[in-house]
C-alpha cells in the first residue's frame, strides 16, 4: 500500500507548497478536488481541460517530486432538485472528461440525494415509518437515482474512466454497504467505493466488516478517523446536528488518525484491505477542527507508516 494526500486537507497552502509538503513527507500520491463542494484550491479544471500546456505543467510539477495523481474528486450532490444539482452534475462530467487527459482512471464522488416528489431540497430517508417514508425512498431510487446513475456510468465508460468511486456518506442515497452494493448491482461495476471509514464509524457500522463485504468493489480509500464522545451520545445519540466547529459539544467528531481509533485498529484496517485484495493508496483527508492541518497530516503519515503493509507478499511455505 501507498500513502497519499487529499490536497483539500491543506487548502490554505498553494499548489507548490502542497506538493512540496507531500514530497517532504515521502508520499506517493495526491488527490485533487475539482469543484462542487470544494473550492478546488489547487487546480483549475476549466484551464486544464482547455490547455494541453497547463496539463503538462501540472504533471511536470508532480513528476519532479515523485508524485502521481491517485484520483480526481468532485464530491457534491448532482441529484439536488435545485440549480446546484445541475451545477454539480456538470462538475462531475467535466471531471470525468479531465481524468484520462491526466492519466487518471478513478473519479471520487458521492451518489447525490434527491428530494421527494415536489421537494425543493434533498430528503434523506433514514426510517421506515410513517409509511410515506418508504414511498418517498422508493420514488427517489426508481425515478431519480437509478436513471441518473445509469446515464452517468455510460458517460464515464464512453470517456475512458472505468471507476467511479462513491463515498458512503450521510445525507446521500448511498450511505452504507447495502446501498452501495444496490447501486453497483443495478448500474454495473463502473461504480465502486471510495472507502472512508470515518462516516461508517459514527453511523454505527463496522468498517472492517464493510471491507470484507465490499471486497473488489473498493476502488479508493480515504484515511480519516472519527472520535465518538460517549458522554454526549448518552444524551443525544449519534444523530448530530451541531456544527463541526462545536467540537466540545458534539457526540462525535472527525479527528486526526489515532485520536479516535488507536494503532491496533488501523493495523487491522490495513490487514482487512490486504485480505480484500486492495493494495493501493490510502489518501489522507484531514478534517480535524482542533489540529492544524499540516500537523494533522504529519501525525497521520507517522501512524500509517507504523501500520501499513507496503510491499506485496512474496512468502511461500517451504516444500517439505
Amino acid at each position: 500500500m501507498k500513502i497519499g494526500l487529499n490536497t483539500d486537507s491543506v487548502g490554505q497552502l498553494t499548489l507548490d507548497e502542497t506538493l512540496d509538503l507531500a514530497a517532504e513527507l515521502g508520499l506517493d500520491h495526491v488527490e485533487f478536488a475539482t469543484g462542487a463542494w470544494s473550492t478546488a484550491p489547487h487546480i483549475d479544471i476549466d484551464r486544464l481541460l482547455d490547455s494541453d500546456g497547463a496539463r503538462r505543467e501540472l504533471l511536470a510539477k508532480l513528476a519532479d517530486r515523485g508524485l502521481t495523481i491517485s484520483a480526481l474528486t468532485c464530491s457534491g450532490n448532482p441529484l439536488h432538485p435545485g440549480p446546484s444539482g445541475r451545477e454539480h452534475d456538470q462538475v462531475a462530467r467535466r471531471t470525468i472528461a479531465l481524468a484520462p487527459l491526466l492519466g487518471v482512471d478513478r473519479v471520487v464522488m458521492m451518489s447525490g440525494l434527491p428530494g421527494g416528489p415536489g421537494d425543493a431540497n434533498p430528503n434523506w430517508i433514514t426510517v421506515s415509518w410513517p409509511p410515506e417514508t418508504t414511498q418517498i425512498l422508493d420514488w427517489q431510487w426508481t425515478e431519480v437515482v437509478l436513471p441518473y446513475w445509469r446515464d452517468l456510468v455510460a458517460h464515464s465508460r464512453d470517456r475512458g474512466v472505468p471507476k467511479l468511486a462513491l463515498e458512503m456518506h450521510a445525507h446521500q442515497a448511498v450511505y452504507n454497504v447495502p446501498t452501495l452494493l444496490r447501486l453497483r448491482e443495478e448500474v454495473g461495476p463502473v461504480v465502486g467505493a471510495n472507502f472512508d471509514p470515518s462516516h461508517l464509524m459514527w453511523m454505527g457500522a463496522d468498517p472492517l466488516a464493510a471491507i470484507e463485504t465490499l471486497g473488489e468493489a473498493i476502488y479508493h480509500v480515504h484515511a480519516k478517523d472519527t472520535r465518538l464522545e460517549p458522554s454526549r451520545q448518552a444524551l443525544t445519540s449519534r444523530l448530530e446536528t451541531l456544527p463541526v466547529m462545536a467540537a466540545k459539544e458534539r457526540s462525535w467528531n472527525y479527528v486526526t488518525l489515532g485520536y479516535g481509533h488507536d494503532d491496533a485498529f488501523w493495523r487491522a484496517f490495513c490487514l482487512a484491505l490486504r485480505r480484500a485484495g486492495y493494495d493501493d493508496v490510502l489518501s489522507i483527508e484531514h478534517e480535524d477542527v482542533l489540529v492544524a492541518p499540516v500537523e494533522g497530516v504529519t501525525k497521520t503519515v507517522d501512524l500509517l507508516r507504523r501500520v501499513i503493509l507496503r510491499d506485496p507478499s512474496s512468502y511461500k511455505p517451504q516444500e517439505i
